[in-house]
């Protein structure tokens, strides 16, 4: 178990230098958590911290109510903001081992406007299975946020959910396969976003999109990548969600 942690502690610490190269967020914003495999435990980056000095031995080890393992490398320090949220999509969604939060620019305006991004390029059939959809206005600080990015990707196949006036949530079946999924959002939603600057979108039918999708899913790529090795990311819980 303490090899899964350390293991999770580097790649989650690794992986937000993926969203300054992207350039997905600023200053301190956005962070990045990954579940511990084989335990009811996510590590996530502490709040306000520069991303020059994220490294594995501060990250915050959590249980999946969000509470800091005492005594555990980090947690002398204030946890993500995004704590609780990210919490909650981890105890209601079972397939997720990664979750992402990002205020990257295009998807952030879609954000502002409440309005999802229609899938109108086939990059968005493959990697979403459709539209991103946009997720209820949410405070920050408890778990409503977490709240609303199950209540809208629950049985989705989108893995982002755009939160209204706020920004890009995106789940995956590691902390990689998020990060993918949010460098992901952001191309479409400025691809899509020039595009209906420029005129008239062209919808791409529902059959088309679903072929697009299942090759993408289950034929592109290698038989050992992490989307086709654990349970489907957005598979509701067999329980009552709001148990």
């Amino acid at each position: 178990m303490q090899s899964a942690i350390e293991a999770t502690r580097v790649e989650v610490a690794r992986l937000h230098g993926e969203l300054t190269r992207y350039g997905l967020v600023v200053w301190t914003a956005g962070n990045v958590s990954g579940r511990v495999p084989g335990a009811d435990l996510f590590v996530i980056k502490p709040s306000g911290v520069s991303y020059d000095a994220l490294a594995p031995e501060n990250m915050i080890l959590c249980d999946l109510d969000g509470t800091v393992i005492p005594e555990t490398p980090g947690s002398e320090r204030v946890p993500s903001s995004d704590t609780a949220a990210h919490a909650y999509v981890y105890r209601h969604m079972a397939g997720v081992g990664g979750v992402v939060h990002t205020h990257s620019t295009y998807a952030v305006g879609w954000a502002a406007r409440g309005e999802e991004i229609p899938c109108v390029i086939t990059a968005m059939a493959d990697e979403f299975g459709g539209p991103i959809p946009i997720g209820p206005f949410a405070i920050i600080g408890d778990d409503s946020i977490g709240r609303g990015i199950v209540e809208t990707l629950t049985g989705h196949r989108s893995r982002a959910v755009l939160m209204q006036n706020h920004g890009p949530f995106t789940i995956g079946a590691t902390p990689k396969d998020a990060v993918k999924a949010a460098v992901m959002v952001e191309d479409v939603a400025r691809t899509v976003h020039l595009a209906r600057e420029a005129g008239t979108l062209i919808p791409i039918p529902q059959e088309a999109i679903d072929r697009l999708y299942d090759r993408y899913q289950n034929v592109y790529g290698q038989a050992d990548d992490a989307r086709r090795a654990t349970p489907a990311a957005n598979a509701p819980e067999q329980e009552e969600i709001y148990a």
